[in-house]
């Protein structure tokens, strides 16, 4: 071969194969970046409530509007005194504004008359304990009141867990972790390697009673319950190499 003609064959041909292995390189490192593992990941934690609400209403009702009125408030002190007893002096106790309302007779085609029969006064109630089980006690007991005179029609008592903006980082981040996890373990049997997170979304946190397994798409918070369990989870994309 000619020696002017070798040369510039040689270069030409080291820089085709120095093409190729770039284009190789570059070919498998896209090819790379472009697999993921999408993985779900989930952390859950116990919790017991520590703040509990009760709410409750008196009522009376009379005749006329100033005896319903009276009939109310001399149902005050009973309840008062009752509460006081469990632990809940009169400044612990908030009193809402009275509510009233006529009530009028029914006539025989079982439409109202337009004739008022009496009157209706009501006053809602509200205490608040970080002794939930207090609370739990006092709402299934008040009812009793209604043999000293007192109607008092209670409601389902709240059970609340005050910390939850912190142990929300906390599980979210378990949940993350646990996804990681996940993913590793399948890129491994796979013979990869675990690359960078690609991107991640949180669920809805399930707040559910003990042993529940309530599910909702919009998520739980749970006031009914005082022991319960907090649930997180996360989807997350993972790149493999």
């Amino acid at each position: 071969m000619n020696k002017d003609h070798f040369i510039p064959s040689v270069i030409i041909a080291v820089s085709l194969i120095i093409c190729s292995l770039i284009f190789t390189s570059t070919w498998k490192s896209n090819y790379s970046s472009n697999q993921t593992i999408n993985v779900t990941g989930s952390a859950k934690n116990e919790i017991t409530s520590d703040l509990g609400v009760l709410r409750g209403t008196i009522s009376a009702q009379y005749i006329t509007a100033e005896g319903t009125y009276r009939e109310l408030l001399k149902q005050k002190p009973t309840l008062v005194s009752y509460l006081a007893a469990k632990g809940f002096p009169e400044d612990k106790i908030e009193f809402f504004t009275i509510n009233s309302y006529p009530v009028y007779e029914i006539g025989s085609s079982g439409y109202q008359t337009g004739r008022i029969i009496a009157y209706n006064y009501s006053q809602r109630i509200e205490i608040k304990s970080t002794d939930v089980n207090k609370i739990k006690e006092i709402s299934l007991d008040i009812p009793s009141l209604i043999e000293r005179g007192v109607n008092f029609n209670v409601e389902m008592p709240e059970y609340h867990y005050t910390k939850l903006a912190d142990l929300k980082i906390e599980i979210q981040a378990a949940a993350s972790k646990d996804a990681m996890i996940r993913a590793q373990k399948i890129a491994e049997a796979t013979g990869r390697e675990l690359g960078p997170m690609r991107s991640a979304r949180m669920g809805v946190l399930q707040i559910t009673p003990r042993l529940s397994n309530m599910i909702s798409d919009y998520g739980i918070n749970d006031l009914s319950s005082i022991e319960k369990e907090i649930t997180a989870v996360v989807n997350a994309s993972f790149e493999i190499e």
